[in-house]
């Protein structure tokens, strides 16, 4: 049997990453030619909740420990980059409790996502010493307890984050091309982290913890090095989504944006990075018709809407079904399928297999 092309066996390794951006790629340049502004405005928001998704992924799709309290580490990435780039005058009036270095300087957008996500990183580092030590869902309620004390903190500390009232003068620099840009650099590292030493201990570790730890896989460290990452990606996402919404409040950052990013991570699937960015391509779709559903509609000369709260009640539904009929997701803890396949040899190219994924 003649060998496969070393070309080929390249594409097959990053086909996924490679397909998911194409497709995330053409949706925005269909937004771009033919979308009205409120549809590039939804198409923007929902690349930023990808990149937060795929952040979440990262942990709870490779250590099987759903976490609840990754926004807390958005909140914190999207203040830490509104410190950085909003109007210094009003910092120096509002929040006088920041250190000088933030309060009389306005630094460049990339800087401050990038510091929003190291501060978020390294809270994550702090808190995952100790969520490391516990497991199932034990370890998911004390992330949702994170989550809680994050926004008490955010929302009463006044001379920092200006407490319950609005944070303003943020630049909203942010449009769907900017917020493909950072997706597409949280879809590569939660690819590479997937298929590295410690992404595939980290999911031998989720399928048997005992036999994962005998076998020489110190299972904190590796669980560590995936909230740290993850926190990262989440935290530098929070520092975009600061750069589209322009003014932040601390509600912004708990239960709603909680419900939704978890409904699509386990509506496209936990299992796989596909499933993490089909789900929320899926999610953001149908909220949009209830929302034009909500607004109103005619058909035939007739005016119809939907009650207020549809969206809510259409995501639970979804979810409830997406559980009975698709228990692993839509996309069933698998990869987009490689289309070169017939021509491959039987022999795999030397990966190791990674559960919920398609053999590379």
């Amino acid at each position: 049997m003649s060998e496969e092309p070393k070309a080929l066996k390249l594409l097959r390794l990053g086909w996924t990453p490679l397909a998911l951006l194409v497709c995330l790629v053409a949706l925005v340049a269909l937004c771009a030619a033919f979308g009205s502004d409120q549809l590039q405005v939804a198409m923007a928001e929902m690349l930023i909740r990808l990149s937060v998704v795929v952040g979440i992924y990262i942990f709870a799709g490779n250590s099987g420990i759903l976490s609840f309290g990754h926004i807390g580490f958005m909140c914190i990435g999207a203040y830490a980059a509104a410190w950085a780039t909003c109007d210094p005058q009003w910092k120096q009036l509002m929040l006088t409790g920041l250190p000088l270095f933030l309060q009389q300087n306005r630094y460049p957008m990339v800087v401050a996502v990038l510091g929003g996500g190291a501060l978020a990183g390294a809270v994550a580092l702090a808190f995952g010493i100790v969520i490391t030590r516990l497991s199932g869902i034990a370890a998911s309620i004390a992330t949702f307890a994170f989550l809680v004390v994050v926004n008490s903190i955010y929302a009463n500390w006044d001379s920092v984050t200006a407490g319950t009232s609005s944070m303003v003068g943020v630049p909203t620099i942010v449009g769907p091309w900017i917020a493909l840009a950072f997706a597409a650099v949280a879809v590569i590292l939660a690819y590479l982290f997937q298929i590295s030493g410690f992404g595939l201990m980290l999911r031998a570790s989720r399928d048997d913890e005992a036999a994962a730890a005998s076998s020489g896989i110190d299972v904190r460290r590796v669980r560590l090095a995936a909230f740290t990452l993850s926190g990262f990606v989440v935290g530098a996402a929070g520092g975009v989504y600061a750069h589209f919404l322009g003014i932040l409040t601390t509600d912004v950052f708990y239960l709603d944006l909680t419900f939704i990013t978890i409904a699509m991570l386990i509506v496209g699937g936990v299992g796989s990075l596909s499933g993490a960015v089909v789900g929320v391509v899926f999610i953001t779709l149908v909220t949009e018709v209830f929302r034009a559903g909500e607004a109103g509609f005619s058909i035939g000369g007739l005016s119809l809407n939907l009650p207020r709260g549809a969206q809510e009640i259409g995501l639970g539904v979804l979810m409830a079904l997406v559980l009975i009929f698709r228990p692993d997701g839509v996309m069933g803890g698998r990869e987009l399928p490689f289309p070169f396949r017939k021509n491959a040899p039987t022999a795999p190219i030397a990966v190791a297999d990674i559960k919920g994924t398609e053999p590379i």
